[in-house]
């Protein structure tokens, strides 16, 4: 017999989560955004800015695509759930029914008790309305303040740049994401941004903003007592949850909506999934709350199967993120601390231009390989996920080395050098192959 699912949230974990049921029932689907109608990539957020998009083209599919896969779209705000009456309390419209909910309501960013914060033109960057009021709040202007030093800094940075709006960087650690990169990778990011004009000032931090008497921001004060004259200033110190809206409604919550294996959470009929779903058991080598893009994906292609009535545990494989230090992009497998591990070693190659390189760690006791770093190169996702998961050895992997690179044709390679430096290194003599049409030869 065919259920009432209400999904809320229109980001990738709902909409994936909507489509994949779709696909293997005939269950009424609703979904409740507030945010947008439609759904849309918000990794191409900063392309609109930029001018290189606008927002249609930044939707996966056709407006008429949810009429004719009878997934209904509902513009609103859900102000609160009824689990008793097993209900959708919502800003607009009437209360929606439901017999299996979906929260998958996403993140919002975090919002420090700065002094000045809610000055006119200070401001986040998460969505599709601050896109829009930042288009309005960069107006014209000619300096801006970014205060953290994370992916999204660095969009907000590059975003700024292309409308030749210069740009502060404020930077709490001594290096650009040293908490989240090693300290060579950090090093090379640190210099890229210098290099892109970012007046980037590191082991600083926001003390206070200051505004004039239309409540607009004019200045910016650091912890180091300098006053840096803005008329932006973002705010990108991170992410959290979007689920102030289920206080008192019954859902455990903690940092964020508390499920299990199978996303379920303490109530019975009740899921969540994406950004602001916090696994209690998280999977071996992951972190309870992922607020990544394909990790969303994964969470609703995972949930979809258990409400058609195939019960699916997650198991998303090892870590994996990408990135992009304007023209540098990153990627990252597995585990790869900031900080040297005693139990791990590490191997560590850099072009000579210093802005490409490769990292591969592994345990000391077996070398059985754990994680990989890269910059300005683009490994193969499935190769190295297929190394993580075989728990093959360093000297393994420098052996199959050929097959690593991604990038495409006419770009340069790099393996070659890699490899030679890693018997250089470790006073080995690992050769690997070379492809050339369907032939490998010896390096």
């Amino acid at each position: 017999m065919p259920q009432k699912i209400v999904i809320i949230g229109n980001g990738i974990a709902g909409i994936t989560c909507s489509r994949n049921v779709r696909k293997q029932s005939d269950d009424e689907i609703i979904v409740i955004s507030s945010e947008t109608e439609h759904f849309y990539s918000r990794t191409a957020l900063m392309y609109i800015y930029m001018g290189h998009m606008k927002y249609e083209h930044t939707k996966p599919y056709e407006d008429w695509f949810w009429e004719k896969n009878r997934i209904r779209l509902l513009k609103d705000h859900v102000t609160s759930i009824d689990i008793a009456n097993k209900q959708v309390v919502l800003a607009k419209s009437s209360p929606i029914s439901y017999d299996k909910l979906v929260i998958a309501t996403g993140s919002k960013s975090n919002k420090p008790d700065f002094k000045g914060i809610d000055l006119k033109g200070v401001q986040g960057l998460y969505g599709m309305p601050d896109v829009e009021q930042m288009f309005e709040n960069t107006k014209g202007i000619k300096r801006g303040v970014i205060v953290g030093g994370g992916l999204i800094g660095i969009e907000m940075a590059e975003m700024l740049l292309s409308k030749n709006i210069h740009v502060s960087f404020l930077v709490r650690e001594a290096l650009f994401w040293n908490n989240v990169l090693p300290k060579e990778e950090a090093d090379l990011v640190t210099r890229h941004i210098k290099e892109h004009h970012v007046d980037l000032r590191l082991a600083t931090e926001l003390k206070e903003i200051k505004g004039n008497n239309e409540g607009k921001v004019t200045t910016v004060i650091t912890s180091n007592g300098d006053e840096i004259e803005c008329q932006f200033a973002g705010i990108t110190v991170g992410v959290s949850p979007n689920i102030s809206f289920l206080k008192e409604s019954g859902i455990e919550t903690d940092r964020g909506v508390l499920v299990n294996e199978f996303f379920e959470t303490n109530v019975p009929g009740i899921y969540s999934i994406g950004d602001c779903a916090q696994h209690r058991k998280p999977v071996a080598g992951r972190k309870a709350i992922e607020q990544v893009w394909y990790t969303g994906r994964i969470h609703g292609e995972t949930l979809a199967q258990t409400l058609v009535g195939k019960k699916t545990e997650y198991n998303p494989g090892p870590w994996f993120n990408s990135a992009k230090f304007f023209d540098i992009e990153y990627q990252t497998y597995g585990k790869v601390d900031a900080k040297p591990n005693h139990e791990e070693s590490s191997f560590y190659w850099e072009h000579a231009n210093g802005k490409i390189c490769f990292r591969a760690v592994y345990n000391k006791q077996d070398e059985r390989i754990v994680g990989f770093n890269a910059l300005g190169m683009r490994l193969d996702h499935q190769l190295c996920d297929n190394w993580l998961q075989k728990k093959k050895t360093i000297d393994e992997v420098m052996s199959e080395l050929y097959q690593l690179n991604f990038d495409p044709e006419f770009f340069d390679k790099h393996e070659r050098s890699i490899l030679s430096f890693y018997n250089q290194q470790m006073g080995k003599n690992i050769t690997s192959k070379i492809k050339k049409g369907f032939a490998l030869f010896n390096w």
